[in-house]
């Protein structure tokens, strides 16, 4: 993997962290990555970050249906904002986008953007 690739994946995976709809799971995996890049352990890890990254992004149907559910309703703050998001899953649809677009999703599809190299 060359060293832009891992600079990249290293920027996008510090932004993973930072966003506020990052899974406990997704930090845990990227710190691992992190704490491994440049070690006998780094393709070890790498491997277990892209299986975590590709289980957590969430699809654009998939936000909707989620937003969409009593467990929606209650993540975002009531049935009105699970409406609004909803409908923002819905657009992303409509518009062919494939994944949410939130911080910790794009970070994520970012990151999967760059598989080939990292393995």
């Amino acid at each position: 993997m060359s060293r832009e690739t891992v600079e990249y994946v290293v920027e996008k995976s510090r932004e993973l962290m930072a966003a506020p709809s990052c899974s406990k799971e997704a930090k845990e995996a990227a710190q691992a990555w992190l704490d491994a890049v440049g070690t006998e352990r780094e393709a070890e890890e790498t491997k277990k970050y892209i299986a975590e990254l590709e289980e957590d992004i969430v699809t654009a149907e998939g936000l909707t249906a989620f937003a969409e559910s009593e467990a929606g309703a209650a993540v975002f703050g009531g049935a009105e904002a699970a409406k609004k998001v909803a409908e923002h899953g819905r657009e992303l649809t409509a518009a062919g986008k494939q994944y949410c677009d939130c911080p910790a999703c794009a970070a994520v599809e970012a990151i999967l953007a760059k598989k080939e190299e990292l393995v």
